[in-house]
């Protein structure tokens, strides 16, 4: 017994020093694999780009793995009980590894010569997550080993957690238990309830098979096995238990759904900031937080929703999107499966229309409801022949829709459902504060989902009579007044920067004589456009217009220019009318206004031209050629650069007092319904109506809206800025402006009203009937017309005495 004893003996002593040796020639091979304290204490995250509006509702993400870290202290403590009774109950008193299971885990080794999985705990399932592979192999799963017992030196048990909840993959790429919560439940964790949190707990064994919403049922077992072994293990108590485990699955995908739809900003961002920061990007964890107010930009986004479908309803309904009437004999499934092959937008269904009546037709849902879509839903649907041209109102739904048919429905808060197409017109907007040029709402087409092109930014088209203002204002600038006549006459040009003989001609075919400027610019008189920029010279106008923000060199260097023919950008137009708006001053449209990176720490800060209007200058300077300046704002002392002055405030607000006329008698009337004085603006059509506009704006806010087909087909008759873009802008104000003061642009204190001739534009004459009041700078005061009953000499004289007297009277009001 006793030399069978030594012989046990020294074979385990043999086994340890094997052991030992074995241990350490592994631990040799894979040690450079191992991490350093410093990189244990000091890992980051992927963690994905988010865009925000300014007040802090989520716009978009971008990256691979969606991820919201959070603290241990931020671990709710069912959740926290929910782990640990999932995957690993004796976390709090292991050394990182458990023999138990690193047991069995040798004898699959020894049986199978692979390593299948088990015996992991928190701590290995963090060690493989963060720094391995997940290669089933033996040197894997050492390596694994050696990194959990260092981390259990390195690291407390809490943080550890911290990585694990954060880090590990929960299936529909979320990543982390913050994320899953988001991602099933469309809630914060914080927000769940102990049922929802046994179920994400369930996770981590397998994401895809107790994935609740692709596998419920599978889902729920192991939602219920963990509630009982939480039960067992005395974390929650029987009552808790047995509310939890008769609840349902409640779980969805709600995936990560931005708070503001705002697709085209979100992406602006995006490559905006990827010049710098390149594919880091979407893991560096950086928060951007735009300039886009969220009621304002929802607000843009239904205008321009409402706003092409109204236009595309008028111009009739160019039938079904197919016809398949031997989808009539299949099977519900079979005939879900071939709705869902049809793409629409968002919120749209396809519809299988089953079967109708004079005034009803029973559709079939893409997602397997049945719905009755009523006479009221479809009868718009007159057929479409051409832009110009609908054919006769139909009389049943048979003149609409025939079984068989696939349609395109949208939901209608009083119908329910209505019939739809998806519209061939284009609408962008574009809103910008403008004191500093912070944009508020920007929708670069109808659905950025089916059309990403960006067409505030990258789109150029005709301006038309929207163009105007900026001639008015170049003519202002040169001493003419809006009192100023030119004579609205046929009139031919020959210019050599134009193919041929050009007529231009007004919008109505009339023609009224001697015009003055005020009138002429709200009732969009072309030829007296056209007539002003000969006067004023082509290339001291187009220099002028650069003050805007326009490039000289994509002006066109002839009398066209008067009418709009450039080819500018929403964007440009908004810029341009900034200046009119903050009292002329030049500014530029910007869309970030901070930046933060994954520790919450500014990495970026917006400093843009500011109007110094509405707040203090305390104190300026100038480097580098820019002036700068200390402002006292509503926000504190801020440093910010000062923008530059572009147009006299006389002249500014003289060609805002005209374009308010745009809109009390002008084209832009109907904007009347906002009942805000304070609001100016203007209407622009191009030939053969290709391009609808109206650019308006009151002493804060200014909003373009442009409409039009990508192709630059007409559309159609009776389609002009008024009737197309103008509602559109409406719409949006209505929203943008509710609940704000009125706010004008500021008069100057150097402008003075005189009674005029309306027909002359001359000072008019004491007790002058039809007299009217017009504004003018002191300098540009016209002369009083002569009356034609005083001829002799010492008429003359007496009336040169009157005017004396009158030009002294005006001298006392300056």
């Amino acid at each position: 017994m006793l030399k069978v004893l030594k012989i046990f003996f020294f074979l385990a002593l043999f086994g340890a020093l094997c052991s030992a040796v074995i241990t350490f020639a592994v631990y040799e091979s894979v040690k450079d694999r191992i991490p350093t304290v410093a990189q244990l204490k000091d890992i980051e995250l992927q963690i994905p780009l988010r865009i925000y509006t300014a007040d802090n509702k989520l716009i978009g993400e971008f990256g691979e793995q969606r991820r919201t870290p959070i603290t241990y202290a931020q671990l709710p403590a069912q959740l926290e009980h929910a782990i640990l009774a999932a995957e690993d109950s004796n976390f709090y008193h292991h050394p990182g590894i458990d023999i138990m299971g690193l047991g069995r885990a040798a004898m699959q080794l020894v049986t199978t010569g692979q390593i299948q999985g088990g015996g992991s705990t928190i701590t290995m399932q963090v060690a493989r997550n963060y720094f391995l592979s997940f290669e089933q192999t033996f040197t894997r799963k050492f390596t694994e080993i050696f990194i959990s017992l260092k981390m259990e030196r390195e690291l407390t048990k809490h943080e550890i957690l911290e990585l694990y909840v954060n880090k590990i993959y929960l299936g529909k790429r979320a990543y982390g238990f913050e994320a899953a919560a988001q991602v099933y439940y469309g809630k914060s964790l914080k927000d769940l309830d102990l049922a929802q949190y046994a179920m994400i707990a369930g996770l981590p064994k397998a994401p895809s098979r107790y994935n609740p919403v692709a596998n419920p049922s599978r889902a729920l077992i192991r939602r219920n096995w963990i509630l009982q072994r939480m039960l067992s293990l005395g974390s929650i108590n029987k009552e808790q238990y047995q509310t939890a485990v008769e609840k349902p699955v409640t779980a969805k995908d709600y995936g990560i759904t931005p708070d503001v739809d705002a697709g085209y900003v979100a992406e602006m961002v995006r490559s905006e900031l990827h010049e710098t920061y390149g594919d880091k990007l979407y893991t560096e964890g950086l928060t951007v937080y735009t300039t886009i107010d969220s009621k304002r930009q929802t607000a843009a986004n239904q205008a321009i929703n409402d706003g092409v479908l109204n236009y595309d309803m008028k111009h009739g309904y160019r039938g079904s999107v197919a016809t398949q009437p031997e989808l009539l004999d299949k099977s519900l499934k079979e005939q879900e499966k071939a709705l869902n092959a049809y793409r629409t937008l968002h919120i749209w269904k396809v519809g299988l229309v089953l079967s109708t009546t004079d005034q009803f037709a029973n559709v079939l849902l893409s997602n397997g409801d049945q719905i009755t879509l009523s006479w009221d839903a479809m009868k718009w649907a007159k057929p479409y022949i051409n832009d110009d041209v609908q054919g006769p109102a139909p009389k049943t739904v048979a003149d609409i829709m025939v079984p068989g048919d696939i349609i395109d429905l949208r939901p209608d808060p009083d119908l329910g459902w209505i019939l739809t197409q998806k519209p061939k017109l284009q609408s962008a907007l574009i809103s910008i504060n403008s004191k500093d040029g912070a944009i508020q709402a920007l929708v670069g087409g109808f659905n950025y989902y089916e059309n990403k092109f960006n067409r505030v930014t990258q789109s150029k088209r005709q301006p038309g009579s929207s163009f105007k203002p900026f001639i008015y204002s170049s003519a202002l600038s040169r001493g003419y007044t809006a009192a100023s006549l030119i004579n609205d006459a046929p009139v031919v040009f020959e210019d050599s920067n134009l193919d041929k003989a050009w007529r231009p001609t007004n919008d109505t075919g009339r023609f009224y004589g001697p015009t003055r400027l005020r009138p002429a610019l709200y009732r969009s008189q072309n030829i007296v456009s056209v007539r002003l920029l000969q006067e004023l010279g082509i290339a001291p106008t187009i220099k002028f217009l650069t003050r805007f923000g326009f490039n000289a060199d994509e002006l066109p260097r002839n009398l066209s220019l008067a009418l709009g023919s450039a080819s500018v950008s929403p964007m440009e137009m908004a810029t341009g009318y900034a200046v009119f708006s903050n009292g002329g001053y030049k500014v530029s449209p910007y869309l970030i206004d901070h930046i933060t990176d994954r520790n919450n720490s500014t990495i970026f800060q917006a400093t843009p031209d500011t109007v110094c209007r509405t707040c203090t200058l305390l104190d300026s300077d100038a480097q580098d050629g820019q002036p700068s300046g200390l402002f006292n704002t509503a926000q504190g002392v801020q440093n910010r650069p000062v923008a530059a002055q572009k147009l006299t405030p006389e002249v500014d607000y003289l060609i805002y007092d005209m374009m308010r006329d745009v809109i009390r008698y002008g084209t832009g009337r109907r904007a009347r319904v906002l009942k805000r004085p304070d609001l100016a603006g203007k209407t622009g059509t191009t030939n053969d109506g290709k391009d609808a506009w109206f650019s308006g704006y009151n002493g804060s806010l200014v909003t373009t809206v442009w409409s039009g087909f990508d192709d630059s087909t007409s559309l159609g008759r009776g389609a002009f800025g008024s009737s197309v873009s103008l509602p559109t802008w409406i719409d949006y104000m209505r929203v943008a402006l509710d609940g704000t003061p009125l706010s004008y642009v500021q008069k100057p204190s150097t402008l003075v009203t005189v009674r005029i001739d309306p027909k002359t534009g001359e000072r008019a004459l004491p007790g002058q009937k039809d007299a009217i009041f017009e504004m003018f700078r002191r300098n540009h005061i016209p002369a009083q017309r002569q009356s034609d009953s005083l001829n002799s000499e010492s008429s003359q004289d007496n009336d040169a005495q009157q005017e004396k007297q009158t030009d002294n009277a005006l001298e006392n009001l300056f």
